[in-house]
């Protein structure tokens, strides 16, 4: 059971399975491992104090940011990863980026949005598909027909709050140049994974 990873130059953080989503493409539908992990499957949901405890053991000097990001949304235990970022905040300088689905409102069933202001640097939001039908198709949410329009209307409201704010797809599952129009109408930058 991995909390803590590294990928790159980050310090990656895996505090729930839990996801909103059942994309077809995502990285635990083939793998039990992403970077320098073990297995993101984890036994249980560890406690904040936990992964707090856990990225504690690591010299933080070696990494560029710290990174949200697991085999599940991690916005599903947003408060902890609020507490948490607050927590790493006073401890360090490094950037905290969040990678999500977009469905913090939706979770949460209110505009979460604001909440991202004091201590996220950069949230990085998987927009997936190029339309509700084929986001439905693809990423198979919870959410059904509402999910998509969700992802949109959590991101225009979040870079208000986030000063790094981009929408991110990944290759060869979706229509790249469409999905570039629809991050260039909301003023966002478009990452191809």
């Amino acid at each position: 059971m991995t909390i803590t990873y590294r990928v790159g130059n980050g310090l990656y953080i895996n505090m729930t399975n839990r996801c909103t989503n059942d994309c077809e493409f995502c990285v635990r539908q083939y793998s039990d491992s992403y970077g320098d992990s073990v297995s993101l499957w984890l036994d249980n949901e560890p406690t904040r104090e936990k992964v707090f405890e856990e990225i504690s053991k690591h010299d933080l000097t070696e990494y560029e940011e710290i990174v949200f990001c697991g085999f599940g949304e991690p916005t599903v235990r947003l408060d902890d990863l609020l507490w948490l970022s607050k927590q790493i905040k006073n401890n360090c300088t490094l950037p905290i980026r969040v990678n999500t689905n977009g469905h913090a409102n939706l979770i949460a069933g209110y505009d979460t949005t604001p909440m991202f202001s004091e201590s996220i640097d950069r949230i990085s939001i998987s927009l997936n598909a190029s339309s509700a039908n084929e986001y439905n198709q693809l990423c198979k949410p919870v959410y059904g027909n509402d999910a998509y329009q969700g992802v949109l209307e959590f991101a225009k409201r979040v870079r208000a709050y986030v000063p790094e704010t981009v929408l991110s797809i990944v290759s060869g599952t979706t229509d790249v140049e469409q999905c570039r129009l629809i991050a260039e109408k909301m003023n966002l930058p478009l990452r191809v994974r």
